[in-house]
């Protein structure tokens, strides 16, 4: 049993600790109410001069300690436009547009990219790469991402998503349609459906789907972007420098895990999002199908089907749905040939002029 003298002195700990919590408190509220920034410890990406990023831990996951990379490069301050975009990458894919990123930062805009867990900067060697077995688990890696671009004092925010990052961001915007911390979304060849014949689209994927819940580490082989990727890198056939351990070139088998969460996210958008902020999709104009290589992968979509694109995307419900065909886009519509990119630039920022009526 306490004495009276130590149970006095158990009782005044608390008391002491409220007491010197309590400035702290207030020095907290302050912050808030003067709307201070919270200081954070950027430092230079392998993107070099003009580009920093910041790693983000994530709770655990199966697989061990989760990691996110948040990738900046700030306008000069005297075009500086209060606005932000955050993009987010495909599928064996990482943040690596520089020119994508410029073209905003010289129209004012903080750019912001996501490498998602397991993906590009932010993955590890105990992680297989690309893992995911529910396409929420990237919900985190986006919600911190815009809390962070919040925190540094944006008030319009665009994100902005290309292939499988598009179907994630879609299914998001979707997820946070009562409070989007983002007032556009941009969809850059959004992955709405496979590529591959009814049989394999409504038989095979849906029964290796259902295997997944079980068996998530199995693979499957898939002939997965080995073509276009050298349609992209400057040592094959291509105009663009990037690190091929984090985009490789070769085809890649995937996992029944992964099937699944793209499946169940594709059943999302086949039923029909709900979108409370505009919504541009820009897809290129043709597909191409090819088994050996021709300069047709640089005039069309050699990884996903143009139509399956269009079809679903007039499915999603928003307040501005625009849909827009490009002429000889490829897959990366901003890694298309010169020309062809200005028309994509072109259409993107005259529909941001429009929705914000800034130019």
């Amino acid at each position: 049993m306490k004495s009276a003298g130590q149970v006095s002195s158990f009782m005044l700990k608390p008391l002491l600790i409220l007491c010197l919590m309590i400035p702290l408190m207030g020095s907290n509220a302050m912050a808030q109410n003067t709307g201070e920034v919270t200081e954070r410890n950027w430092q230079e990406d392998v993107l070099g001069e003009g580009f920093e990023q910041i790693t983000l831990q994530q709770p655990d996951d199966y697989e061990g300690e989760v990691f996110t990379t948040l990738v900046r490069s700030l306008p000069d301050t005297s075009v500086a436009n209060g606005r932000a975009v955050l993009y987010v990458h495909g599928y064996n894919d990482y943040f690596f547009q520089t020119e994508m990123a410029n073209r905003f930062t010289d129209r004012g805009y903080t750019f912001y990219a996501v490498d998602l867990r397991k993906y590009g900067r932010s993955w590890r060697e105990h992680q297989q790469l690309t893992n995911v077995r529910d396409l929420s688990e990237y919900y985190a890696d986006i919600d911190s991402s815009l809390a962070i671009i919040r925190e540094a004092g944006h008030e319009w925010t665009l994100l902005a998503g290309h292939s499988t990052g598009g179907l994630v961001a879609a299914i998001y915007a979707d997820a946070r349609s009562d409070s989007p911390d983002f007032e556009a979304l941009f969809l850059n060849s959004p992955f709405f459906d496979f590529n591959d014949g009814f049989f394999t689209r409504r038989i095979a994927i849906p029964f290796i789907a259902w295997r997944g819940k079980s068996n998530p580490d199995a693979t499957v082989g898939s002939e997965e972007m080995s073509l276009y990727g050298k349609s992209l890198h400057r040592e094959a056939r291509g105009e663009w420098e990037f690190n091929t351990e984090w985009k490789t070139m070769d085809s890649q088998p995937v996992r029944y895990g992964w099937l699944r969460a793209i499946y169940q996210g594709h059943q999302k958008v086949a039923a029909g999002l709900d979108i409370s902020v505009p919504v541009l999709v820009m897809h290129s104009d043709k597909t191409i199908n090819a088994d050996e290589w021709t300069d047709d992968f640089f005039t069309g979509d050699a990884v996903l089907d143009v139509d399956h694109i269009r079809e679903r995307s007039e499915k999603i419900s928003a307040p501005d749905l625009r849909i827009v065909e490009i002429e000889d886009g490829m897959h990366d519509l901003v890694l298309s040939r010169e020309p062809v990119r200005e028309k994509v630039y072109s259409e993107w920022f005259s529909w941001l002029e429009e929705i914000t009526g800034i130019r």
